[in-house]
């Protein structure tokens, strides 16, 4: 086969897969033109290329030359009308097809963790209580980690060993004094600084972490969740301090939840009390509670012969344990998705 006539077929091969292509309008008509020229064993450009070996030897370096730049030529041509159909022509079909009033099914993608879970129901429970959400920072100062909570120099709770000290900064009255920065220990610090703002009455819970160097095990972790409560006003006793505990551990453990108060000692309430409830043949403490200490109400500028108050302190991270039937804390936190289906 003279060479003229070999380049001839393959220039009115791409003329016609080009006419071809563009002439398609739908996903299946462009694949069936893409088989029809460009098919590995019965495809135009498949047959052409058969005629190759009848070209003189001196004139099939050309020839083969040719021949790929044809078959880029086509293959660029259905890539060209694919996009095409795709993108442009494709879409608008499929726009007219659709009803964006028909009803939709919601996708879930992922799961509330259960410590959230559970702030949100403790949350909702006290709410109906009369008690609204505060919150405050978690980075704080010695004052209002310890010494508005009548927390002394000299008391373990302030020592190295039991909280995550970051540094120290100048006090914010610009005096030359410094003041220790660290993890807040208890979120009994947002009490203070509600206090601070705010006259009485004030019925307000705190929920956030809270951070202590202690050694993990089964009910413990070095950060954990803690939801405080603080009721102040002028005629506030021990026993509205019960009745909102026994009345927020059933709400959320159940009314067969059996609790207790035992006598106990906090810097920051007096008298003091430790609750616990009664799991699996041992009784599991789950918070401290009392009556404001008047040196914390002084602290804020309250005169404690005009107003009396409660604070209490829980553990969420027992809460939940307790509610879901869960024995070790480290569970929260390993991000095991099959731990984290189940809620």
């Amino acid at each position: 086969m003279a060479l003229q006539e070999f380049l001839d077929q393959l220039e009115q091969l791409v003329s016609e897969a080009e006419s071809t292509f563009s002439a398609t309008e739908s996903t299946d008509a462009l694949e069936e033109a893409r088989v029809e020229f460009l098919g590995a064993k019965n495809g135009k450009l498949k047959s052409v290329q058969k005629l190759m070996g009848s070209v003189d030897k001196e004139d099939k370096p050309l020839a083969g030359k040719t021949f790929n730049e044809t078959k880029g030529r086509i293959e660029s041509a259905f890539e060209t009308a694919n996009e095409r159909i795709q993108g442009g022509a494709g879409d608008a079909e499929r726009d007219t097809q659709f009803d964006p009033s028909l009803p939709g099914a919601s996708f879930k993608i992922g799961r509330i963790h259960p410590i959230t879970q559970t702030i949100e129901e403790l949350k909702d429970i006290m709410g109906r209580l009369g008690f609204s959400t505060a919150d405050g920072p978690e980075i704080e100062d010695d004052w209002h980690n310890f010494v508005a909570l009548n927390i002394p120099d000299d008391h373990p709770a302030r020592d190295p060993l039991e909280n995550f000290y970051l540094a120290t900064a100048e006090a914010s009255s610009g005096e030359k004094n410094q003041v220790n920065l660290l993890l807040r220990s208890q979120t009994s610090t947002v009490q203070i600084r509600v206090m601070e703002k705010t006259k009485p009455p004030i019925r307000i819970i705190s929920l956030g972490r809270v951070y202590r160097p202690d050694t993990a095990d089964a009910t413990h972790y070095p950060m954990f969740h803690q939801i405080e409560g603080l009721m102040i006003d002028t005629n506030v006793t021990m026993a509205d301090l019960k009745s909102v505990l026994r009345l927020f551990a059933t709400s959320y453990l159940g009314d067969d939840v059996t609790i207790r108060f035992r006598p106990s000692f906090f810097p920051f309430t007096e008298p003091s009390v430790e609750a616990d409830y009664y799991w699996n043949g041992q009784w599991i403490e789950f918070g401290g509670a009392g009556m404001v200490d008047p040196n914390v109400l002084q602290a804020v500028g309250y005169d404690p012969e005009e107003v009396t108050g409660f604070a209490f302190g829980l553990g969420v991270e027992r809460l939940c344990m307790r509610r879901h039937g869960i024995t070790d804390i480290r569970e929260f936190y390993k991000n095991d998705v099959r731990f984290l289906a189940q809620f």
